[in-house]
């Protein structure tokens, strides 16, 4: 039988060992405990980022169609019936560029984004609708503006819920 004195030093460094693995198994948990809260902290801040961006393309779209601003578009030549087309058009096209920002918005808030442009929609077309005798461009955009003003500003509305959301969020 081998003498017992022979293991003694293997028997220290494994009293020795023993704890140091324990301690550097601790302190790797630890350290991917903490990569993972980094990473889900990153992702949350991210998410933030694409919230927050849609908002203000949203805000942006809303601005856009607002009738103070879409007046302002296309040839004064146009007819009317023309203008009303093309206003549509393009208020359609950047809705559908927009549409996948409400992934990123409240329900409310993107019904409130729809609401918005459909009316803006209605307005132009009831605008068009009410004048019989074949006004001037001018005049139609002068009518179109005064209509929306004697109406809520549901745009304004939109964008101050809107304002109000991404304070929440930031």
């Amino acid at each position: 039988m081998t003498d017992f004195s022979d293991y003694l030093p293997y028997a220290a460094a494994l009293v020795i060992a023993i704890p140091f693995l324990v301690l550097l198994r601790q302190f790797v948990y630890s350290y991917i405990n903490l990569k993972n809260q980094e990473i889900k902290l990153l992702s949350v801040k991210s998410n933030s980022e694409n919230k927050t961006h849609s908002y203000e393309r949203m805000t942006l779209f809303l601005e856009r169609i607002k009738p103070s601003n879409l007046v302002q578009k296309f040839d004064k030549e146009l007819a009317v019936h023309e203008f009303v087309f093309l206003t549509e058009k393009t208020i359609n096209e950047e809705f559908e560029y927009n549409a996948s920002q409400q992934l990123y918005l409240t329900k409310n808030s993107w019904q409130n984004v729809v609401d918005s442009k459909n009316a803006i929609i209605d307005l132009l077309h009831k605008t068009y609708e009410s004048l019989n005798n074949n006004p001037s461009l001018n005049d139609y955009k002068t009518i179109f503006i005064m209509n929306y003003m004697n109406d809520n500003d549901y745009i304004g509305e939109t964008i101050e819920d809107l304002r109000r959301e991404i304070l929440i969020i930031a």
